[in-house]
């Protein structure tokens, strides 16, 4: 999306970068930059992960940043790019320099539209894990969710492999067969 903007508009790209203007150009480079950073720390996992970048989903252009599929279980990680800024999570609210984001409705929508269009292709119940993965912010984890997760990037893949095991070699590559058909992610 960010190369798209840049396309169609590439002096007033430049012009923003250099005048430091906050652009939607610039936000999704900003937001592919974590992603990009969270990438490369699960790729640190074992080889009996199985991981899933951008998934798209639906027909309306969302897409799930990261799917991953363990021995600990699937979770979809939703990357938050926030240089320099202040994050605070409680119970019940993520915070970016005081001000309440979204961050844990989203989350949670995910890994429920995650868990049903996994079970529907495999035919079996498939619990889906919500992770937010903060980059570039100062975290403070007052308390996590009691059902999403949050972790700051340099730590991702030490909590995945600290998961208690849930799936075997065996399931671990039926559930990837099935996660990395883009027929899967259809939403109908």
């Amino acid at each position: 999306m960010a190369t798209e903007l840049k396309r169609q508009a590439p002096v007033k790209t430049a012009i923003s970068r250099l005048c430091g203007i906050k652009t939607p150009e610039r936000a999704f480079r900003i937001g592919a930059d974590g992603e990009e950073m969270v990438g490369r720390e699960l790729g640190r996992l074992c080889p009996r992960w199985a991981v899933l970048h951008a998934v798209p989903v639906g027909e309306r252009g969302s897409d799930i940043d990261h799917v991953v599929i363990g021995p600990g279980g699937v979770f979809t990680l939703n990357t938050k790019h926030h240089p320099g800024k202040r994050v605070w999570v409680s119970l019940r609210v993520v915070m970016v320099n005081g001000a309440k984001t979204v961050y844990l409705r989203n989350s949670r929508y995910e890994a429920k539209r995650t868990s049903r269009l996994l079970s529907h292709a495999a035919q079996f119940e498939v619990t889906v894990r919500p992770l937010i993965v903060i980059v570039g912010g100062n975290l403070t984890v007052k308390s996590q969710p009691d059902d999403v997760t949050v972790v700051g990037r340099r730590r991702v893949a030490e909590w995945l492999k600290n998961q208690p095991e849930q799936y075997t070699e065996e399931g671990i590559r039926e559930l990837f067969g099935h996660a990395r058909l883009s027929t899967t992610w259809l939403d109908g």
